[in-house]
């Protein structure tokens, strides 16, 4: 009986064909409508300053409930959930006027008032945060959700062709790395670069716990006789040993930087050489059907599919090295187009929509006519995740701007951190500030659940009551790190 339901779950885990592009768009939109109701909420009714026990279960309602519902009982109606969000947002924001700026109490001179004034280049922005705390929230949200029939099929990994929401929350996951690990190179002046053997010693060490992760997760897999679906990585390689190997060939790339100064263009370019491999090559063919005889055939996915998610790291690099920095003073004088130009919402707009038409263009029959293939990371992959994190990052800019004007026009540093902290929610700033740690738990909270109940078996209550249990427990990992003011990188 247990090896039946073992089979069953290893074909219920992975889709067959998937959703629409459409689809993942219109269930994702979730996110940043609850960024945006949540943001009213704060702008015009300071609803989550002070922070009470009321406004936490708020913001988890919000941030955390919006998301598990809809990828489940709102899967097959995401629009009106949309409304949902949308409406309220719409009407608060409408009726209502922002309260009085909170007096801060006077702070004694123990700094020099001139280091006060200076701005800093690289301010925290608190829609960075957010995007990157709700696609990490999803993430674990549809970790454990797929195991349950609640989550519908066409949510999870599809087998070889197709898009679906699972497909764009792995490269998704990537893609935000990529955002905020660009933060160390802005830092560096120019010409003042460390070499590339310091390089990778230190991207090395960044490694060696992700690949320790990973080696733990093969061998608890592999005693706990836990439910794997091969096609994915492989049999011996999974995500952590993707997320550890990331580091020094990013360093790597740091180098070609010098004669290619677009993180854009060799993400582009390093996608494009992949795919001509695949097409051009036996090499796609062998990912696909080639026998698991050795150590590199028998974990062919992961190790190639690794080139496209290097290229989408890549590519959120390109969207953070413009994005982290202070938007610069624009002149009064300078023309609409121009100043939208200058501006980093503009800049998102316009990444946003050069990443659409490029994807658009790799599938289309009178483009390259390819498909997206999460088990290759091939071309239309990497074009796909990155315009999707590309928009959804522009949307939450844009929410900022509207709820949050003056966020960055404040006259001390000190002034700036704490607007930037009261314009972001707490659990999203917890769940971003020890992303990794927070991932971790929720993969082991999935395995304790997978092999302590039978999930397939479960109804829509029963479901619900393991899906809310297991997030509020994930928060809590993740608000009381935050209380401890702790901050674990890996």
């Amino acid at each position: 009986m247990a090896t039946s339901y073992k089979a069953m779950k290893e074909a219920w885990v992975t889709g067959l064909t998937g959703s629409s592009v459409a689809d993942v768009n219109s269930v994702s939109l979730s996110m940043p409508l609850t960024l945006l109701l949540w943001s009213v909420l704060q702008s015009r009714m300071r609803l989550f300053t002070p922070y009470t026990p009321v406004a936490c279960l708020v913001d988890f309602l919000l941030n955390c409930g919006a998301t598990l519902v809809a990828t489940t009982v709102y899967s097959s109606s995401p629009w009106l959930l949309n409304l949902l969000l949308a409406l309220p947002a719409a009407f608060i924001f409408l009726t209502s006027r922002s309260p009085p700026a909170r007096q801060t109490l006077p702070r004694p001179p123990k700094i020099d008032a001139a280091l006060k004034q200076t701005p800093n280049p690289l301010p925290v922005k608190p829609f960075i945060t957010h995007y990157r705390g709700s696609m990490m929230m999803i993430t674990c949200v549809a970790i454990l959700a797929v195991d349950f029939r609640i989550f519908p099929r066409r949510f999870a990994k599809v087998e070889n062709w197709g898009t679906s929401l699972m497909d764009m929350g792995v490269g998704s996951f990537v893609f935000t790395s990529g955002v905020v690990s660009v933060r160390s190179s802005l830092k560096i002046e120019a010409g003042k670069r460390p070499s590339l053997y310091k390089c990778l010693i230190t991207s090395i060490r960044h490694s060696i716990p992700l690949l320790i992760l990973g080696y733990i997760r093969l061998l608890t897999v592999r005693g706990l006789d836990y439910a794997v679906h091969v096609t994915e990585y492989g049999i011996h390689w999974n995500f952590f040993f993707t997320l550890g190997f990331l580091p020094p060939f990013v360093a790597l790339f740091q180098s070609a930087f010098d004669f290619i100064p677009s993180y854009a263009l060799l993400s582009c370019i390093l996608g494009s050489l992949y795919e001509i491999a695949l097409d051009k090559t036996n090499l796609g063919k062998f990912i696909l059907t080639a026998p698991r005889t050795d150590l590199i055939s028998k974990n062919r996915e992961g190790i190639f599919s690794f080139l496209g998610y290097l290229a989408i790291f890549l590519a959120g690099q390109s969207l953070g090295s413009f994005t982290l920095l202070r938007q610069q003073p624009i002149q009064k004088d300078t023309s609409a187009i121009k100043a939208i130009k200058q501006s980093i919402l503009g800049k998102l707009v316009f990444s946003a929509v050069m990443w659409t038409v490029l994807f658009y263009f790799s599938i289309s029959y009178y483009g390259l006519g390819l498909s997206v293939s999460r088990r290759l990371a091939n071309l239309p992959y990497v074009l796909w995740v990155s315009a999707f994190n590309s928009a959804h990052v522009a949307l939450c800019c844009a929410m900022e701007s509207v709820c949050f004007p003056n966020l960055y026009k404040c006259t001390s540093k000190e002034e700036e951190i704490q607007k930037s902290r009261d314009a972001t929610s707490p659990i999203l700033f917890a769940f971003n500030r020890n992303g990794l740690v927070v991932f971790l738990v929720a993969n082991l909270l999935t395995g304790l659940v997978n092999v302590t109940l039978p999930t397939l078996n479960m109804g829509v209550l029963e479901s619900m009551a393991v899906l809310v249990g297991y997030m509020v427990a994930v928060s809590a990992v993740a608000l009381g790190l935050d209380k401890l003011d702790l901050s674990i990188k890996l």
